[in-house]
């Protein structure tokens, strides 16, 4: 491990933690010459992903893209950094249970949906427009319709 502060690649670790899921391991390691510390973590390598979008094209799966469609549909909600990190967490684990390799985005998008849906009302809305692509106010309203009618 090379020290961020000097450069040098020999250090010890001083302590390990593991995260509450038990996937990864957090390390604080003291650098060897500059004795300056710092923090890495350690998480298996999984198999990457190929999300089969809708015409068929393949591109490789990108936790920072899922990401950045929760943080934008959850954007002034009340929902932490930590939450939303959770939700790609357990959508990865889905994904790992089902022994495939590719995914097609229909099924990533639903996976989202499902979990939105249950943690806010207003950011599921705000994916579920975008994602399905709404055309006009009634397919809006149809939308609506139905989670007011779930959440009675």
């Amino acid at each position: 491990m090379r020290c961020p502060f000097c450069g040098n690649t020999e250090d010890r670790v001083v302590d390990s933690r593991e995260s509450r899921e038990g996937d990864v391991i957090r390390r604080r390691r003291e650098c060897v010459s500059c004795e300056r510390r710092f923090t890495s973590y350690e998480k298996i390598e999984l198999e990457p992903f190929q999300v089969v979008k809708r015409d068929q094209r393949r591109e490789p799966y990108e936790r920072e893209k899922m990401m950045g469609g929760l943080r934008i549909a959850c954007r002034k909600r009340p929902i932490s950094e930590e939450t939303l990190l959770r939700v790609a967490d357990s959508i990865e684990a889905e994904m790992q249970e089902s022994g495939e390799r590719e995914i097609s985005s229909r099924e990533l998008g639903n996976m989202v949906m499902r979990r939105l849906r249950d943690l806010d009302s207003v950011a599921y809305i705000r994916f579920a427009s975008v994602y399905r692509r709404f055309e006009d106010l009634e397919e809006f309203v149809h939308e609506l319709s139905q989670l007011k009618d779930e959440t009675r």
